[in-house]
């Protein structure tokens, strides 16, 4: 598809968006858990034990978006709630520590696809991505 160059960059990022969430959707369809929470789900999965708040602070949520994800995960059996002390600290159960791991490999191909289309820009195009992501937050 040809898109006119003299649009802003947000259309770009969405139409990227969007493509990632149906190449991931339709991999992980069997799993019956929507793009949206995949990255919360990796979170989890890499930061055993994480906590609420500390999820909230790191997508930028606040305590109830984050409070409504953790159920949906817990009732579809991803999570468990660990209570400690004043808090419950968050862990993966088997069923979510296989899903998170095929969405992983499922975006390291996402990424071979990128990689395939840019080519020796990759690397640039990550730091650019990282450097715009990290001023803007």
């Amino acid at each position: 598809m040809q898109l006119d160059e003299k649009i802003p960059t947000v259309p770009f990022i969405s139409i990227i968006y969007r493509e990632h969430a149906k190449f991931l959707n339709e991999k992980v369809k069997d799993e019956d858990l929507s793009f949206g929470l995949f990255p919360l789900l990796i979170s989890i999965y890499k930061n055993e034990g994480i906590i609420q708040e500390q999820l909230a602070r790191k997508f930028h949520l606040n305590e109830s978006t984050i409070t409504r994800n953790l159920k949906k995960l817990e009732d579809k059996g991803f999570i468990k709630r660990i209570p400690d002390k004043r808090t419950k600290r968050i862990e993966v159960t088997e069923k979510g520590a296989k899903t998170a791991q095929k969405v992983m490999d499922y975006d390291e191909e996402w990424d071979e696809k990128i990689k395939g289309i840019i080519g020796n820009d990759y690397d640039n195009y990550i730091k650019t991505l990282r450097k715009i992501s990290e001023e803007l937050t």
